[in-house]
């Protein structure tokens, strides 16, 4: 499926198509160039599914936890940017997280691959010449 986000102001309901479409997986590897949008993207997405938490890159942290509400669906949000070393990926207990059961919204996945599951959706976030975005998955 391809989404397009004309405008920034299209965002949320880019997000609503996103979030009607995700189907039953819950982990999401989302590529794409420094600056396409993912984060912001993912942040629309969790506030569509109800969280009401401020939603940041997890850049430092790697990893923020979120609540959706009121259901209370627990969502990762994941940065491997400045990871190093795929050891680092393993000492943080990925597998806790990639296998719980929870939503796990990744960025820069590409950095992780082997350790993604086989069940992954792949994310893509393009820019446009004309700015647009498109996000397909």
């Amino acid at each position: 499926m391809e989404i397009r986000i004309d405008r920034l102001e299209d965002i949320r309901n880019a997000a609503r198509q996103f979030v009607d479409n995700m189907g039953n997986g819950n982990v999401f590897a989302f590529y794409g160039k420094m600056g396409a949008g993912k984060t912001t993207f993912i942040k629309a997405v969790c506030e569509e599914l109800g969280v009401d938490d401020v939603i940041t890159s997890p850049t430092f942290a790697i990893v923020n936890e979120y609540r959706a509400e009121p259901s209370g669906e627990l969502i990762y949000h994941f940065d491997f940017y400045r990871i190093k070393k795929i050891e680092e990926v393993y000492d943080m207990g990925y597998e806790d997280y990639f296998y719980s059961g929870a939503l796990c919204f990744i960025e820069w996945p590409e950095l992780i691959e082997e350790l993604l599951p086989g069940d992954a959706t792949c994310v893509r976030i393009e820019e446009k010449e004309d700015g647009s975005r498109t996000v397909t998955f």
